[in-house]
């Protein structure tokens, strides 16, 4: 059973924070939405407490605080286990092997792409993902062999891959290739995805962040 607490979430509308809103709207959660500023290095002590690297997002359930994107998404995934957006214990293999593979893989590699940081081949087997190629071209096998990325549900994996690949795309760190906009097409069109982008776009207008 889900636990009744009400959750409190931190976030910016313009961070890795919109993962987050969106596996809160999936698993149609009660939450407070608590605005943090970016701009500046964060100093709030009380903020600085439950998260000492001063980064968004953060939720805090209860007496429980959940840090970084993808544990997020896993952690909500199983406090809201009527989503069904986890398989069953006994069958989370490709569901943790495609979760930790964005985080370890995809998300460093197209931030380095992003920072024009170059890995030499003599330095490739220091870094987790190898090259970015190998690491869209594994991607791509598992999405032309999967409906999702986990399998043939929807689950938490998807929205945080899924989110890797679409800013990827719209960023230039991640190829447009066939596969992946399919992928970032369709899970989109999901009506919590919908609603956390409109959340988002809000959130933004209402700060300033975006003309209105």
């Amino acid at each position: 059973m889900t636990e009744p607490h009400r959750l409190k979430f931190y976030t910016h509308p313009m961070s890795r924070a919109c993962i987050a809103r969106w596996m809160l709207e999936e698993v149609e959660a009660d939450y407070d939405s608590i605005y943090m500023a970016l701009g500046e290095k964060i100093t709030d002590p009380d903020f600085l407490a439950i998260n000492p690297m001063g980064k968004v997002p953060v939720v805090v359930h209860g007496d429980r605080v959940v840090t970084e994107s993808a544990a997020i998404c896993t952690y909500l995934a199983d406090a809201f286990p009527e989503a069904e957006l986890a398989p069953a214990p006994q069958a989370r293999d490709s569901y943790y092997r495609w979760l930790f593979f964005a985080a370890g893989c995809l998300e460093p590699a197209a931030i380095n792409k992003h920072l024009g940081v170059v890995v030499s081949p003599e330095q490739e087997g220091m870094v987790g993902y190898r090259t970015l190629e190998a690491t869209l071209d594994t991607l791509q096998w598992q999405l032309e062999r999967s409906e999702f990325v986990a399998g043939g549900a929807f689950t938490a994996a998807d929205v945080y891959v899924g989110s890797q690949v679409s800013w990827g795309m719209e960023f230039g760190s991640v190829e447009r290739r066939p596969v992946f906009s399919d992928y970032v097409e369709k899970i989109s069109s999901r009506p919590a995805a919908i609603r956390a982008a409109k959340l988002d776009g809000e959130l933004a207008a209402r700060q300033g962040l975006v003309p209105t």
